[in-house]
């Protein structure tokens, strides 16, 4: 019998909010039981330090560049996913699968094109772009516009969550359940905030995030509560993970730096703490449970791995740049990809900023450039691509992909040993230039490549 797959997938959450990682600091006691019964993954990386790059390459197993979803800005189109591309929820729904997606898309916003019922999604109840308030939201059930009508958002997506379940019990299904939660605005029910208010150990902001992070796992907990009712619980793969690392910064009692194991880097980052987040894996018919995995694995694994698992094929001439670590995970012989990239920066890819490769023990780092990284006139576009979407889907995206800007000349490259230095503390480039040397050449490579690749995305706006 197939098993049925629950992806969870959580915006903004590091290894360092969870409860049982943190020492009590946060309230995850769902997700921490979650991780007691799992496959735990210590060196999993995401695709990308920010959002939709991350989930392009979930969807797709290719690099987010291969995709077209390269940036965050909706409103100028950056974050769609080619129409080309064939995603998991495709696969899945040929072999026979009901399939679902419950919460942020954020692949393609403002065209019907790229809406998720036309990307492999029988059912959808989502928001399209990439942030929404968790109180006046708009939301998208099935083709029909609903607004909020006071419920908290992550209370709207367990409760969505919950009804897909029952609903499909008598057959495989495929759900995707993508919480924004903890990602900004930082909004939560007053009860769940005052909880970590009332200990004097942290300020309104972390306060705040702490309390979206237990309403969230709440509704975790009553997803895997239906699949225990429902007698769905044993063979359903259950996976959780984050499409990045946490969001740092803001100023003074809204700021929202806290403990992440120490790692180096967050949100927008590709140092460790920007890609390298936790990951699930719980199905107690297929998967020998409560151990964890040391090999590095990618967001690009997962397409082919979940296929593998579900005894669904791969599609045939499908460019992918996963691999299937199903093997690793039963405890049989099998690889791992020991090289990944990344890179990410504002408008147009740059590889001098913000890039990344990792081969082996070795790390190189392409710092990233400040004035890469910034987006001038964010409003009014952020507004209106959450509360008035219409604008934009009547009127068309902003038709400049790139404001006028002037890039210095980059920071010299950093190496890391990350065996050694998982932290990423001692610069060893000067070192061991002859490493630095050959991972800069890779980089390069594989950059190349994928943009390449990028250029023949001919999607008409």
């Amino acid at each position: 019998m197939k098993p049925n797959i629950v992806l969870i997938l959580v915006d903004d959450m590091g290894y360092g909010d969870f409860s049982a990682i943190n020492g009590g600091l946060s309230q995850t006691p769902a997700i921490d039981q979650l991780m007691s019964e799992s496959v735990c993954f210590t060196q999993q990386y995401t695709a990308s330090p920010v959002c939709n790059p991350s989930r392009a390459c979930l969807m797709t197993g290719r690099y987010p560049h291969r995709t077209g979803s390269i940036d965050t800005l909706e409103w100028r189109g950056l974050e769609r996913l080619a129409l080309r591309e064939r995603t998991l929820a495709d696969v899945l729904k040929t072999a026979g699968y009901a399939t679902g997606l419950v919460g942020k898309w954020h692949l393609g916003a403002f065209d019907m094109r790229y809406h998720p019922l036309n990307r492999g999604f029988d059912e959808t109840v989502c928001f399209r772009g990439g942030m929404h308030d968790y109180y006046d939201w708009r939301l998208e059930f099935n083709k029909t516009v609903v607004k909020g009508d006071g419920r908290y958002l992550t209370d709207v997506w367990t409760e969505e969550a919950v009804q897909f379940i029952r609903r499909h019990r008598a057959e495989p299904f495929f759900l995707h359940v993508t919480y924004n939660a903890p990602h900004t605005p930082l909004q939560a029910p007053d009860e769940d905030v005052q909880t970590f208010l009332n200990t004097g150990t942290f300020n309104r902001g972390v306060s705040t995030l702490y309390g979206m992070l237990k309403r969230m796992d709440s509704g975790v907990a009553q997803i895997l509560e239906t699949l225990r009712t429902s007698e769905l619980e044993n063979n359903t793969i259950v996976m959780f993970t984050s499409d990045n690392g946490p969001q740092f910064g803001g100023h003074g009692d809204d700021c929202t730096t806290r403990f992440n194991c120490q790692l180096h880097g967050a949100k927008g980052s590709v140092y460790e703490g920007g890609i390298r987040v936790p990951m699930l894996l719980r199905w107690p018919d297929g998967i020998d449970g409560r151990h964890e995995i040391a090999d590095m694995v990618h967001f690009s694994d997962w397409f082919p791995t979940i296929l593998s698992l579900a005894g669904v094929p791969v599609p045939k001439h499908s460019k992918i740049d996963g691999i299937d670590v199903a093997p690793v995970i039963r405890g049989e012989k099998g690889k791992v990809c020991t090289r990944r990239f990344w890179q990410w920066n504002r408008y147009t890819p740059l590889v001098t900023c913000n890039a990344a490769v990792r081969d082996g023990e070795w790390k190189l780092v392409r710092p990233a450039i400040p004035e890469a990284m910034a987006v001038p006139c964010v409003d009014p576009w952020l507004r209106i691509s959450m509360y008035e979407p219409e604008r934009l889907i009547e009127n068309g995206l902003i038709p400049d992909p790139e404001p006028p800007r002037t890039v210095p000349d980059p920071p010299p490259a950093e190496l890391y040993n990350i065996t050694e230095d998982p932290l990423e503390t001692a610069n060893m480039a000067d070192r061991h230039p002859d490493v630095a040397h050959r991972l800069l050449v890779e980089l390069e490579t594989w950059f190349e490549d994928v943009e390449q690749e990028r250029a023949t995305i001919n999607d008409e706006w």
